[in-house]
């Protein structure tokens, strides 16, 4: 396999002949990698690898596409899946979970790193003025359904999980636990007995959560109003608080809420705004303090609950808004902030499909048990036909359907979006997936011409709201998903950590830190 690394080529800073990290090899993909290079289509695998960006599920596509002129009704170009390379039209998954797809999740990490940031300083359509602006960064977290295991450390060392628990639970089990756990200990994360722990509780918080999300948002802007002296209704004549949104989860499987909240003035962002951040970070603190929703039982067997935000809030002011005497945080830097944000947005459930955590199977099979519950009290009041709702009257059907949670399980019952912002916080994440489609355009459209490509003007071009000049008129086939054997993927895997280590080198060299040493 010492000819394996020339199928990418190598990644500049690492030498030409730096070959990929492979690791352990299945047979299959011994064998793939093997054909690939016995059948001479290794070149044809790099190029098609290397417009997904080595991903590592792409789809796809027969077909063909022909490009016209929008205004003229002129062809300007065409292209089949024939005349691709492998005779197959690959495009990127464009998953946002790390563990699903490493190469897809670092681009949607860096539209989130640039749409967050441009919030924060500016930039990408964004006034610059909007870094004078009060800015605090808030965590939010689920409530305890309780007590858990923990890889807790203490002064720099490692410390015990629970060692001040006293007697016993009901069910005989000890509420301490004086072990040390590592992080990667299947067990931090679950309960120390699981007859005590409220599974039902949890799964239905967490199916809640995006409703709870979007009532501290209407609940913060009230308090702002409260501190400015005005009614709710009359806040958007004094000022308008804008935000970015990431959702985390913990090893217990439960979500965090990661926000970043800025205040601006009436006339949009980088106005004037009529609050210090440290008012801003008081409305926050109430706002998530007082918020609830009463989420109705599951079947006539279950109960209502009050959901809240848990104990543990932390919120810190980035930045204060007043320069001469600014009250920021001072281990908080916005692009720290940015990255911080970005990288959380990537994250998954951290349940492994081969090898799940205990308690993560356990809220799994809590998602599926609830969704029955829900579905058979509403098919057992409906009347003999299964098919015929209209006589449903168990009230659960159109305000809490917990019929879909099997759907979520998955997702350990978290059914809202990762990654949010208010509207006016910053620009769409689309229009950046818009740029980046406009300047590949572009780029082929220099290449084809043979003339090299204007940047005049680069960025206001790509993120102009205009409309489209060209049109593109396609008939496309779905062939699978994934590439067609397992060395390809392990090629593709390989690469697109080399391009992970490459980016990290570059960044540690930009910033002169010591460069990483890559990996032989």
């Amino acid at each position: 396999m010492s000819d394996v690394h020339t199928i990418t080529g190598g990644f500049p800073g690492f030498g030409q002949d730096a070959p990929l990290d492979l690791g352990d090899l299945s047979p299959a993909g011994v064998a793939g990698i093997t054909a690939r290079l016995s059948d001479r289509t290794v070149g044809a695998f790099s190029e098609a690898a290397a417009r997904v960006g080595f991903c590592s599920h792409p789809i796809r596509l027969k077909g063909s596409s022909t490009t016209i002129d929008a205004a003229t009704g002129e062809v300007l170009a065409e292209f089949s899946s024939a005349d691709a390379p492998l005779g197959v039209l690959y495009r990127a998954c464009g998953n946002r979970r790390e563990s699903v797809c490493p190469a897809c999740s670092r681009v949607y990490a860096r539209d989130t790193f640039e749409m967050i940031r441009a919030g924060l300083l500016g930039g990408k359509t964004v006034p610059a003025e909007v870094a004078d602006n009060p800015l605090v960064f808030a965590t939010l977290t689920a409530p305890s359904f309780g007590h858990v295991h923990g890889a807790r450390s203490k002064n720099g060392g490692a410390g015990r999980c629970r060692p001040h628990g006293r007697g016993t639970c009901p069910h005989g089990v000890p509420r301490s636990c004086t072990a040390q756990h590592s992080e990667h200990d299947p067990a931090v994360g679950g309960p120390l007995c699981d007859a005590c722990y409220d599974w039902k509780s949890a799964v239905v918080w967490q199916w809640h959560a995006p409703e709870l999300w979007r009532r501290f948002t209407i609940a913060m802007r009230r308090q702002v109003a409260e501190a400015l002296g005005v009614r709710e209704s009359a806040l958007r004549d004094v000022a308008s608080v804008q935000f970015a949104k990431v959702a985390e989860y913990q090893v217990r499987g439960l979500v965090h809420f990661h926000a970043l909240i800025r205040l601006d003035g009436p006339d949009g962002p980088g106005s004037a705004a009529p609050l210090p951040g440290a008012v801003l970070g008081e409305a926050v603190r109430e706002a998530a303090r007082a918020v609830s929703v009463t989420a109705p039982p599951v079947d006539g067997a279950d109960v209502p609950r009050v959901l809240r935000f848990g104990q543990q809030l932390d919120v810190r002011c980035v930045r204060s808004g007043v320069p001469e005497n600014d009250e920021g945080s001072d281990d908080l830097r916005p692009e720290q902030v940015a990255g911080y944000l970005a990288k959380y947005s990537t994250k998954g459930t951290g349940t492994d499909p081969s090898a799940p955590r205990p308690h993560h199977r356990r809220l799994i099979r809590t998602c599926r048990w609830l969704a029955e519950r829900a579905d058979t009290a509403c098919r057992g009041l409906a009347g003999p036909d299964p098919e015929d709702d209209a006589g449903c009257v168990c009230g659960q059907c159109a305000d809490s359907p917990y019929r879909l949670l099997a759907k979520w399980a998955h997702m350990l019952g978290f059914r809202g979006h990762f990654s949010s912002k208010s509207r006016r916080y910053s620009i769409p994440l689309g229009r950046l997936r818009r740029a980046r489609m406009r300047f590949q355009r572009l780029k082929a459209d220099a290449d084809r011409d043979g003339t090299p490509m204007d940047t005049a003007d680069l960025e206001n071009r790509l993120l102009s709201e205009d409309e489209e000049t060209t049109l593109v008129v396609g008939s496309w086939t779905y062939q699978g998903t994934g590439w067609t054997n397992p060395g390809d993927k392990a090629l593709a895997d390989a690469a697109a950590a080399r391009a992970r280590e490459y980016a990290q080198w570059k960044a540690r060299t930009r910033e002169g830190e010591a460069p990483i040493t890559p990996a032989a």
